[in-house]
């Protein structure tokens, strides 16, 4: 068993060193982190400049780029050999709903399954690294019972949110769809030093849709909350509609 750890909060970030350690003991781990804090940049890949990686006096390995950089670099010419699991996290804060779309940890262990490797994102519910060492022992729990599984014919991807909870490790696991949040808060304006007008990304929306059976629902429910996620994002549904709508014969 080899498995690769990367994460999106940065090399020195408590919440990997924490799978880190949880993952002792169940083959080879290579470690390699952005830099610098990365989170939201999805699964940009850094294509307009070069990239180099140092390796931390504590063997991790970083690199001065995006989190899906370092999976990228890592299965295309810096290991030895190809990982049997890919792992992202533990991340400071939840990964749920639209989060998704712009999470760089999910974005990391999303780069594992496009390159055919099972991949599991882990995160933490509130920022702060409250009951981390709880959350390292539901991941760890979480990787013992995925690899207890028969193999599976094609990957998979899933995305683990976990409350900051002294007893996580004894909470509910549930299997949850994304739910839906509301438009983000409208942008932060400041003024530079210089006079010039700045911008800050506002604060995430709200739940919209957290009925049951979403990972919203399931954290709120004092569970665990396991989603598998794809990568496919065509509508399926709508493409007859389509075709009509645009007057185009089946198949194209």
């Amino acid at each position: 068993m080899r498995i690769l750890i990367a994460n999106d909060d940065g090399y020195l970030a408590p919440g990997l060193a924490a799978l880190v350690q949880a993952m002792q003991g169940l083959g080879q781990i290579d470690v390699i982190a952005p830099e610098q804090n990365a989170s939201g940049t999805s699964n940009a890949l850094t294509l307009n400049r070069p990239l180099t990686v140092h390796r931390a006096v504590n063997g991790v390995q970083y690199i001065n780029g995006t989190p899906s950089d370092s999976v990228h670099v890592a299965l295309t010419g810096l290991l030895p050999e190809r990982p049997d699991l890919v792992l992202s996290g533990i991340n400071n804060g939840a990964n749920m709903g639209d989060d998704t779309l712009y999470s760089g940890t999910v974005a990391a262990a999303m780069e594992g399954f496009l390159f055919g490797i099972p991949a599991i994102a882990f995160s933490q519910v509130e920022k702060g690294w409250g009951q981390l060492d709880a959350a390292a022992q539901v991941a760890r729990a979480v990787v013992e019972q995925v690899l207890a599984q028969p193999r599976a014919e094609q990957p998979w991807l899933l995305n683990v949110n976990i409350p900051n909870r002294a007893d996580a490790l004894s909470l509910p696991r549930t299997i949850t769809r994304l739910g839906r949040r509301h438009a983000s808060e409208p942008v932060i304006r400041q003024t530079s030093p210089r006079g010039a007008t700045i911008y800050w990304i506002g604060p995430a929306g709200d739940a919209r849709e957290a009925g049951a059976g979403t990972d919203f629902h399931a954290i709120a429910s004092g569970c665990v909350s396991i989603t598998p996620l794809q990568v496919d994002l065509t509508d399926h549904a709508a493409l007859g509609r389509w075709r009509d709508a645009l007057g185009l014969p089946a198949g194209r």
